[in-house]
Formats: C-alpha cells, structure tokens, sequence
C-alpha cells in the first residue's frame, strides 16, 4: 500500500477538507441546472415508474411479501438519519449512502440491493432525478403503496459524487464498536448515533444487553441530536416498523462476506454476499435479528403499537444469534404472514421497541396513538418529512408539485417582504450614515460577521438573513460580546427606523441589510485607507425574523465552540483550535486560501473578540493591509507559549527581546502548517497586498450571501 503524507505524519491538520468547496468532481457540468432538470419531471409518472418497480419481485434479491416497499422505506430512512443538529452534516441531501463509508455501514447492509434494483428508474430519468431525491422518494412511494399518508415531497438535492471527507463519524476502529458513549444516555462530541456504523442505536440493545431503560436512555439521546423530540421518535419508530421484518436466518459472523467497499471486483460493489442456504429470500441475513414486527407487514395499520402495548415480551437469542423479544402469549405465535413460502411467522420486538414501553414519556405516546390512530397517522407523516427534509434549509429551496404549503418552524421560516428594496442611492445614503455613527469599523465588521458566519452549509442554516443576531439565541452567545452586540445593534435599529421613516415611498431596509451593509461600508473605508479602491457587492432583499419564526433550542446547536476567524478560543475544546478553524471554514463552504485571507483581513481590522490584540500584527488596525501576514512569516520574532497547553502565545522581538505581539494557534497556524504557509505567502509579497484586498471582499461577499438562495 501506497505510504501518504498523513501516514507518516498523523497529526497533520487536515487542511484537505476545504478543498471539497474548490475542487469539481461533478460530471454534470457547470452549466448544467438540476433544478430545472428536475421541474421538468412528470412527478406522477416516475412514481408509477416505481411502484411498479416496488411491486415486481426479482429473482435474483426476492421481495418480502412480493413488495420492496419494506426495504425502500429502510433505503430512505438511513439516507436521511445520518442528519445531526450538532453540525447540521449527514442527511440524505447529497445521497451519500452511494459513497464510502455509509454504503458499507453494518446498519446499511444490503440496502446496495435497493439502490440495484431502482437503478431502472434512475437510468431512466439521467439527470434530471438524483438519486438523493429519487431514495427519498421512494420511501415516500412506498408509504402511500402501503396504505400511509405522507406529508409531502420536495426534491432538489443534488448529488455529490465523493464522500464527504469533513464528517466525523467517530472513533472506533471497527464497526459497532462503541467507544463514544461515556454513560447511558450520553454521546460524546458532535456525533449523533451510540455506535459505529450503526445509524441510531443498537436494536439489541446498549453494548447488546437487552436492557429496555438503558437503550430508552440511548435513544432519545440519539434522536434528539438527530432533531427529533418524543413524539416524533415514537411516531418515526411505530410507524416504520409497521412495515416489514428484519433478517437474520443464521450467524451473520458465519455466513456473510465483505461489505461493498471490501467485496471483490467480480461483485461490482454488490456487498454482504450470504453463503447461508441460497442467500437469499427466507434465508436473508442482514442485521442477524429475525423475524417481522406486525401480522401484515405490508400493509398500514395499528398492528405494531397493538402488539407491543397488549402483549407481553421476553428476551431469548433467535436464529441470527442476536438478542430479540418474543410475545408470552402463544396466540401471537405463527400469526403473521410468510415472507417467502407457506410456513407463517411470528412477530418478535426489539430492545429499542421495548424501550418504548418501558419508558414512561414514550409509552405515554404510544397510548395516545393506540387511541387515537389519526393522530398516529399524522404524526408519522409530519415526522418523517422532518427526517427525510432537514438538511435541505428553507423552504425556497424545495422542488416539485408535492411540496407542502406550510412552512414548519424546523424550516426556519422567513416573513414575506411587502416593501420596496433600496436602490443604489439609498444604499449609498446608508453606507454615509453607517460610517458616521458611533460604531467603529471592526464594529461594524464584527457586527456583520456575527449575523452572517452562522451559516452552516451542511444543512443551509443560518446566516445573515433573518437578523436572527438580534434574536435569542444569537443575541446572548458568548463568541458574539452580548453587551458590545446590544449596543451596535440599537445603533443599527436607529438608523433603520430613521432611514424607513423618511421614505414616503414604500422603500423600507431590513436590519439583515442594514447589518451586512455595515461590514460592507467598513470594509470599503478600510481599503481606501489601504489605498485601494473597492466596491464590495451588496444585494438587497433579507427580511427580519421574528421570535415566533425561531426555535431557540434548534439554534443553539449553532453557536460555535470557537472562531478562529474572531480570534476567541472558547473553552473546553477537545480538539485542537486550529481543527476547529477548518471546520468552521468547511461549514461556510470556504477554500484553504478563502480561509486564509479572511482570517488575515479580519485581523488588519481589528476584528476581534473583545476587541483584543491578539493576531492584530499591524500598527494601523481598521486598514485592510497585508501586515498580519508580513510579521507573521518574517523572522522578526520568536514565539513562545504563554503556558502548557500552547494555546496562547507571545512573540518577541529577536534582536532587542521586547515583546511586540500576542498570538493564539489561529494565528500561527498560518506560519506553521506548510499548506497555509504557501497560501499566506502570496499575500505577504509585495505585490500581494492588492490581491489580498480583492480576495478578501470576494471571500467576505461570499460569506455575506451564503444563505442567499433567492438570488440562486
């Protein structure tokens, strides 16, 4: 095996993640426009295309009960559980489950069958149908086949065509190994499954003990990082395992072969070759569990939440070898319809179904349910088109006839606008009053920055528009200097209300505008200073949220641990400062030299948190010069850690031994990482300092218009 530059360095940052948002490796050109591929679809017409898929078994992977609706619900269910509040990355928006490591995930085991068997309707339709919509969309076929109602569809996910190299999906070394969970009911960092390679928890059970109010602990840890409160969890769990089995006619240990990314080349990336009996049909293995939930698997209906609640369960080791539940009373026995051949089944439970019993939250819903089945079926509706919709942002991004009408508050909704937007004379009587007003420039930069770098590209959350900044929780975070933030923002709101007062015309300025148009009027200053005469684009059109339009929990998972680009550390990190710049980059969808020279102008403006002079390597702060990278890479200075945990550093001048600067590893990290050092050389040139004015408001409008998707 070929040696890389992590192999013998390990420790290495892995500034490679950014080149993700600066690479294409995507065939379909850069002309080409999915969404208006896929608006041309007939909707109805690749759903029949489906369902007649779903309802024609295939001999070489039999349906179960002659429907692979079961196994289509399964398909779109993990695309789309891999989703995390922590980060906002997972999901099914990109159709990941294709790509390494999700398609050779334990818990995605055959679903390679599923993806083979669409492949008709996917061959058919090219690319104006994803396959990130067309596995959702399935599952969503596939409810209404079995008698379901869904809540509606949106498509417009493109695929991504190499894995996500930015997701951290744990520790572990091996699969279903679980190193991340320090007690029940805990997860460490950001992840948001119990185990590796597993998309929730484990069915057996925590660490395979059958323990119900251990694995009830597990789960609703695991659902809510996955944005799921206890109905919906109740409602997603009864609902899907209202429909088919699980498989596990012998020891999977024993009998099955390599998932796809290990299987050999004759296989064509087909994994998890069984060489039990034929493989296949009743003698599937997959999870090594046994057997289905309801007496009619194929078909909507209260069966599952009957059966769990009016029965009695106990553990035993089925077939496969793994921990399920059985029912006590032998009227269940032999009940249920055959997969495959004459011989009926039984209906068997997992731990995580007993959980929900046992629990007293859950079973509370589950009662509600059994009493009320119209609530069961709306509720499952509602929630699985959260799960399967998540990570897609706001509504003005979905696609198609099925999209519904009401915007959910997980949506993060935005108000209409009813007024007129500014014009360039406006925007430049604006830009007057911004610079003219008690706020410095770094204020309003910092401002700016605080309402904007929110956003997150993994699910298209935050960000500027919304002035969500003024709002809870935005408003309090540390990283934003709640007091500082107040009193730029009563600034702000009276230039607004002044500005729209004057104007009998129906022109009104959003505070989303008006903040953003700040940063942009301080910027501009700040170069001319420089010496350089820059526009910064500015496009008009943001609204102002209100409380009601924003779930305070939801958001909080926003707030950032640390920004490098602010220069605040935070506290309590378990990665190191420099891991968490580059993340942060790769979630505003930023380049390694994006990165880098937005940290240096942010640094030339003084732009920092708490108005500290750490990284601030310039005798003139407030002007967009090329300083922070001069000082940095000349040898000048000699830095020394300020303690052990070289979090903090102070530099001293070599000849005279004066200490002249303070850094944190965001600023060194730009010396010291050879990547970034290249980079951050052509902008300490003498010829560079233009061309870091240039890509710096290229960078900045970039950060500024993230969330812009009217203007897509």
């Amino acid at each position: 095996m070929r040696m890389r530059n992590r192999d013998w360095w390990p420790e290495q940052l892995e500034v490679d993640i950014l080149d993700q948002n600066a690479r294409d490796v995507d065939p379909m050109g850069e002309d080409f426009d999915y969404a208006e591929a896929f608006q041309s679809l007939d909707l109805d017409a690749v759903k029949d295309d489906i369902e007649d898929v779903m309802t024609t078994s295939q001999d070489w992977w039999p349906a179960d009960y002659g429907h692979y609706g079961p196994l289509f619900i399964r398909m779109a269910w993990h695309s789309a559980g891999t989703y995390r509040t922590s980060d906002g990355r997972g999901g099914a928006a990109e159709g990941m489950q294709r790509l390494p490591p999700l398609n050779s995930w334990p818990d995605n085991a055959n679903l390679d069958k599923a993806r083979r068997l669409l492949w008709p309707v996917k061959k058919k339709y090219g690319r104006s149908l994803s396959w990130a919509d067309l596995m959702i969309l399935a599952g969503n076929v596939a409810i209404e086949s079995m008698g379901a109602k869904t809540f509606g569809f949106a498509g417009g996910r493109e695929d991504a065509f190499a894995p996500d190299e930015s997701v951290d999906w744990g520790p572990e070394t091996e699969m279903e190994a679980s190193e991340r969970v320090p007690e029940p009911g805990q997860i460490s960092g950001d992840l948001g499954a119990t185990v590796m390679g597993l998309i929730y928890v484990n069915p057996e059970g925590p660490d395979g003990n059958p323990d119900p109010d251990l694995s009830a602990k597990n789960i609703r840890e695991s659902f809510s990082r996955m944005a799921m409160n206890d109905e919906e969890t109740t409602a997603l769990i009864a609902g899907g395992h209202t429909f088919g089995k699980v498989h596990g006619a012998a020891d999977p240990d024993e009998h099955v072969g390599p998932e796809p990314e290990a299987a050999p080349m004759e296989k064509q990336a087909l994994g998890w070759e069984s060489d039990y009996e034929s493989g296949k049909g009743g003698d599937t293995i997959t999870s090594g569990i046994e057997g289905p939930w309801t007496q009619s698997p194929i078909n909507w209906d209260l069966e599952y939440v009957d059966n769990l609640l009016d029965y009695e369960w106990e553990p035993e080791k089925g077939p496969g070898g793994a921990w399920q539940w059985t029912p006590t009373d032998e009227s269940l026995h032999g009940s249920a319809d055959p997969a495959h051949g004459d011989d009926p089944e039984t209906p068997m439970m997992l731990t995580t179904d007993i959980a929900l019993k046992r629990d007293p939250d859950y079973r509370e819903v589950l009662e509600e349910f059994q009493d009320n089945p119209m609530a069961f079926g709306m509720a499952f509706a509602k929630a699985w088109y959260k799960l399967t919709h998540r990570d897609m942002g706001p509504p003005e991004r979905f696609l198609g006839p099925e999209v519904p009408e009401e915007d959910m508050l997980w949506q993060d909704p935005l108000p209409d606008r009813d007024y007129e937007l500014v014009d360039d004379d406006a925007v430049a009587e604006l830009k007057s009053e911004l610079l003219e007003s008690d706020l410095s420039r770094s204020e309003l930069v910092k401002t700016a920055w605080a309402a904007a770098s929110s956003y997150r590209d993994s699910d298209k959350r935050g960000g500027a528009n919304g002035a969500r900044v003024r709002l809870e929780p935005q408003r309090s975070w540390d990283v934003n200097e709640p007091a500082a933030l107040e009193d730029a923002l009563e600034t702000l709101e009276g230039i607004q209300t002044t500005f729209n007062e004057s104007r009998s015309d129906g022109t009104r300025v959003s505070l989303a505008d008006l903040v953003v148009l700040g940063g942009s009027a301080a910027i501009e200053q700040a170069a001319a200073d420089a010496g350089y005469d820059v526009e910064v684009p500015f496009e008009p059109g943001r609204v102002d949220a209100s409380e009601d339009q924003t779930d305070v929990d939801s958001f909080e998972a926003l707030e950032p641990e640390a920004d490098g680009f602010r220069n605040y550390l935070g506290e309590d990190l378990d990665r190191r400062h420099e891991e968490v710049l580059v993340d942060k980059a790769e979630l505003l969808n930023l380049t390694a030299p994006e990165m880098t020279v937005l940290v240096g102008g942010l640094r030339a403006l003084g732009a920092t948190y708490d108005d500290t002079d750490r990284g601030v390597f310039t005798d003139d702060p407030g002007t967009l010069t090329n300083d922070f990278f001069t000082t940095l890479l000349g040898m000048d200075l000699e830095w020394e850690p300020t303690s052990d945990a070289k979090e903090v550093f102070e530099g001293y001048d070599r000849e005279s031994g004066d200490l002249e600067y303070e850094a944190t590893r965001f600023d060194l990290v730009f010396g010291s990482n050879s990547r970034l050092r290249t980079v951050a050389e052509v902008y300490a040139a003498d010829d560079g300092e233009e061309k870091l004015v240039q890509d710096f408001v290229d960078a900045w409008h970039k950060v500024m218009t993230n969330d812009r998707f009217d203007l897509e």
